[in-house]
């Protein structure tokens, strides 16, 4: 495991136990060599790098997690979903923003675990009517995988639940 993974996984560990200054001293000492992960030519270093970057709960670097999700790889692009689902459970914004690539991607990737992933992250933003559409459209086709259906319906499930309910004349 590179040096990268062990200081994420050690900020993943101080942020679930709520150590902000241990946290934040990590995020200074790592700042420079995440940003040279994340773009270099190695498809392993850059997913490694976006994988850190939620690991980090680090929101000043959510811009280079968006360029994460437009990554070449499937691997880089996987990574990206798992730190944006990460750091969107309590804070919806972070998925509200990019709704429209992650409607793209859930819909249209050429991977499948990169567009199952996508459709996980849809369920920590706002639960928006064109999501829940989009999800039970997917959860429909008959040509997709399996895996991808049972995602999509669930996720639909969840946002309908959360969704304010309307009210009838």
């Amino acid at each position: 495991m590179s040096e990268l993974a062990e200081a994420a996984a050690k900020a993943d560990a101080l942020a679930q136990d709520g150590s902000e200054r241990e946290l934040a001293d990590l995020r200074a000492q790592w700042g420079d060599e995440l940003e040279a992960a994340a773009r270099s030519g190695d498809f392993r270093e850059r997913a490694v790098a976006y994988r850190a970057i939620g690991q980090f709960r680090w929101r000043a670097k959510e811009e280079l997690l968006r360029r994460g999700l437009d990554d070449e790889s499937p691997a880089a692009r996987g990574s990206a979903l798992l730190s944006l689902e990460l750091m969107s459970r309590d804070h919806p914004s972070t998925i509200n923003s990019v709704r429209p690539l992650l409607h793209t991607m859930a819909t249209a990737d050429g991977n499948a675990a990169v567009r199952r992933l996508a459709i996980l992250c849809l369920k920590n933003g706002s639960p928006q009517r064109e999501t829940i559409v989009l999800l039970e459209g997917l959860a429909q086709d008959d040509e997709a995988d399996a895996e991808l259906r049972r995602a999509a319906a669930g996720v639909a499930q969840q946002l309908k639940r959360r969704a304010p309910k309307q009210t009838k004349h």
